[in-house]
């Protein structure tokens, strides 16, 4: 068995991956893959993949979903254009490498961007607090949890001013009140389903009240919702299994569970990190993500003795990034609770040896 900790794409529940496999051989006699997108049974899908994003994050009336293309990183230029109004000024909080490409896209965009808020004096390993929320502003907009560096937002800002998130390495993994926020967006990698899609849930006040003299068909949230997320020919296998993921989530006892297991693997791994001498923690306790678990060894000349450990155990995807060095173990909904102990207990015999 291998105990996948890569940061993405997502490690899915094996039942949704069967499902998946077993359509791309035969959907409704054709494959998922070769099935028009304009056929009555994807568009089933596609509205079922959308109601189901409301029923699992109890999305309130006056908001509306879509499954578009592009990433977050397309997101960042989405969210810029359908949030400028008359100000053309926004409020971004920098907590790292996402959160700086959103700045950067904004920018490209015509957003006047005020940075009120950062922890990038620190290689963002804390999420800032005791900041001032600008009012000048035509919204505010952070990243929930920072893949890269593993830090993450334990509360969201508050602010009467539109509020924008990008959700893409958290959402579904804990509980949220949609109706704080004028505009989430997630690429679907992470937690929902195969790369490809992108989720965006927008308040439907929101749609259509863009200032920006530059506005693509494509980027326009309005143009899509009204189109039923069928502007265009939409990433059809990747919504699929999507909906097959929150099928299962929803089966398994929703979001609130999902919590409760993540919070579990997490304590799990974080209680090692900080009693055992051999590794340390690469960001502030306080600010610590229940999604990516970063962290380093007090000696990297055992690095090589380290690795070949957790290679042998059948351990994936745990270098960290080249941003933060170290080891990042990615904890996604899917990954069980089984792989957490066999690093951990790869971790204690590695601290025996030494």
């Amino acid at each position: 068995m291998k105990h996948n900790f890569g940061a993405g794409p997502c490690i899915l529940p094996q039942d949704v991956f069967k499902e998946a496999a077993e359509a791309v051989l035969d959907f409704n006699g054709l494959s998922i893959l070769e099935v028009s997108h304009r056929h009555k049974d994807f568009v089933a899908v596609m509205d079922e993949a959308i109601d189901l994003v409301k029923k699992v994050l109890q999305v309130p009336a006056g908001y509306s979903v879509a499954f578009l293309q592009g990433g977050a990183t397309l997101g960042f230029s989405v969210a810029a254009l359908n949030m400028q109004r008359q100000t053309k000024r926004a409020g971004y909080i920098n907590t790292g490498t996402w959160a700086s490409g959103a700045i950067k896209e904004a920018k490209k965009v015509g957003v006047d961007v005020d940075i009120f808020a950062s922890s990038e004096d620190r290689n963002f390993c804390y999420i800032p607090k005791d900041f001032q929320i600008p009012t000048a502003v035509d919204y505010i907009h952070f990243t929930s949890n920072n893949t890269i560096y593993g830090t993450q937002f334990k509360d969201f800002p508050k602010t009467d001013l539109p509020l924008v998130c990008d959700m893409s390495s958290d959402i579904f993994s804990r509980t949220i009140n949609v109706a704080d926020f004028d505009l989430i967006y997630a690429g679907a990698q992470k937690n929902l389903g195969p790369a490809g899609a992108t989720l965006y849930i927008v308040k439907d006040d929101a749609l259509g009240k863009s200032t920006s003299p530059f506005m693509p068909t494509y980027l326009d949230l309005k143009q899509q919702i009204d189109k039923e997320s069928m502007l265009n020919t939409p990433p059809v296998f990747s919504v699929y299994v999507s909906m097959l993921n929150l099928r299962n989530l929803l089966a398994n006892g929703g979001v609130d569970a999902q919590q409760q297991k993540n919070e579990e693997k997490a304590s799990l791994i974080y209680q090692e990190i900080d009693n055992n001498p051999s590794f340390r923690g690469a960001v502030d306790q306080a600010d610590r993500s229940n999604m990516n678990v970063t962290f380093l060894l007090t000696d990297e000349s055992r690095s090589g003795e380290f690795d070949s450990m957790w290679k042998d155990a059948g351990i994936v995807g745990l270098p960290g990034h080249r941003s933060v060095g170290g080891y990042r173990a990615s904890m996604y909904n899917a990954l069980p609770l089984e792989s957490v102990r066999v690093l951990v207990d790869v971790m204690k015999e590695f601290n025996r040896k030494g």
